[in-house]
């Protein structure tokens, strides 16, 4: 899953990304609206948490500008304004949920994973063959043996499996595995890939990682 910050208080920016990259979030930050909506258009975020007072355009005018623009990303709301009338006029804009400073990080991650479940419907079992993968849980098994993951791994392996039989461009791999901040080795995800197989396929007569030179990944319980 990937997750959009705006926030411009850099310390709170940097807790929320660690807390979220943690629970196998992908994360990118920015630090005000208009790169906010400029982002929003340019990828493929699940969730946007988007606080009210930022440098720029205020979060107010990004949600509105977002939803003009057919935007239909979940946004989650930050502001220290807690009046009724205030949340109304959040939510009247196209804010999905609005959640008051100060907060904890547990009540943000289960509101994200209700937003989630309410757009997309994630959270069911993905499966390819007899490898599971459960994204409430975060937790994966081939047969009766469960496979640890780190997170990227598992990031990594939940995109494979969402677009099984489909060949993924590396690039594409790289973007959900990787925020803006990181740079990319050339042969980084080469890396993760083969760690992955290490864990999926190789105690496995049938593997289920393909690559398909000079095209990308798949993951398919087809045989070749």
């Amino acid at each position: 899953m990937k997750v959009l910050i705006v926030e411009d208080d850099t310390k709170i920016a940097a807790f929320l990304k660690k807390g979220l990259e943690e629970e196998y979030f992908c994360v990118d930050i920015c630090y005000n609206g208009e790169d906010a909506i400029y982002l929003s258009g340019m990828n493929a975020y699940d969730v946007i948490i988007l606080d009210i007072m930022i440098k720029g355009l205020q979060g107010d005018q990004v949600c509105q500008k977002l939803r003009e623009q057919k935007i239909a990303i979940p946004i989650i709301m930050l502001s220290a304004k807690s009046t009724i009338s205030d949340k109304v006029s959040l939510l009247n804009l196209g804010a999905d949920d609005y959640l008051t400073k100060p907060f904890s990080f547990d009540e943000l991650l289960a509101r994200i994973h209700v937003q989630l479940r309410k757009h997309d419907h994630k959270e069911v079992l993905l499966n390819v063959g007899d490898l599971i993968l459960n994204p409430l849980t975060k937790t994966v098994t081939r047969g009766s043996e469960a496979i640890a993951l780190t997170a990227k791994e598992y990031v990594l392996l939940e995109y494979l499996m969402r677009h099984k039989n489909a060949i993924i461009e590396e690039h594409l791999l790289e973007e959900q595995i990787f925020s803006m901040e990181q740079s990319i080795q050339s042969n980084i995800l080469n890396v993760y890939m083969y760690r992955l197989r290490t864990k999926i396929d190789k105690n496995f007569e049938l593997k289920l990682i393909k690559t398909y030179r000079n095209q990308g990944y798949t993951i398919s319980d087809a045989t070749l």
